[in-house]
């Protein structure tokens, strides 16, 4: 089972380079639990780039760049298929 509505959909964020930026996103209920993933411009987002963390539905960029500004989008999967979020804008000025 996974539902259509996200409890928390990510919010745009803007900050400025070099500060740290977070998007939260808490998915829909679902069961098993789903997992959260995130996308960036329509890639999906490797945890191989250290400033990235991914925890739960977080999103945290440290030491944000200009290249990090972008539209993300939380997807939420499980066995039953997969959910993504309204797309978040992440300005950095």
């Amino acid at each position: 089972v996974l539902r259509d509505d996200f409890r928390q959909p990510p919010g745009d964020v803007a900050v400025a380079a070099g500060e740290p930026a977070v998007l939260e996103c808490v998915p829909p209920r679902g069961h098993p639990e789903p997992s959260v993933t995130w996308k960036k411009n329509g890639a999906r987002l490797s945890d191989e780039d250290e400033r990235l963390t991914m925890r739960g539905g977080k999103l945290m960029l440290a030491n944000t760049r200009k290249s990090d500004a972008g539209v993300y989008v939380c997807v939420a999967a499980n066995v039953a298929g997969e959910r993504a979020s309204e797309p978040a804008q992440l300005v950095i000025f």
